[in-house]
């Protein structure tokens, strides 16, 4: 069965809220929910996320109401989405997008070996030092 919780597991901004709504009003997308998810790992720098409008829910996914908004968790990616934060944010040199800040999603640190902004592990990501 579907599961519905009240606490959320993470924070949707309201900036996030507001781009979400938007997007379902302006696709006529009634009954629809934001899904967040894994979207696989890259090596040593964590995990991706992924989102999406779906309106397909299955019964091990735990929905939420955040600002406004129905979102959508599935069992595996709940664990790497506690204490997320998923905003809206428009930079004008990168440009208008989502993006998920969590602690759960565990990327290089001090002290792990890198070698300039790369490290071994085959994936392109930043190393902080």
């Amino acid at each position: 069965m579907l599961q519905e919780i009240d606490t959320q597991l993470f924070t949707l901004t309201p900036a996030a809220s507001k781009a979400v709504q938007d997007i379902l009003e302006e696709r006529k997308l009634e009954g629809y929910a934001l899904r967040v998810y894994v979207a696989g790992g890259s090596g040593c720098c964590g995990v991706n996320f992924g989102m999406a409008l779906d309106n397909n829910f299955r019964d091990v996914d735990t929905t939420f109401m955040a600002n406004g908004v129905k979102v959508v968790v599935d069992n595996v990616s709940i664990d790497y989405l506690r204490e997320a934060v998923v905003d809206f944010v428009n930079d004008p040199q990168r440009g208008a997008g989502f993006a998920i800040n969590s602690p759960s999603s565990k990327g290089h640190s001090e002290g792990d070996s890198c070698e300039g902004d790369s490290c071994g592990c085959g994936s392109s990501c930043s190393c902080s030092s």
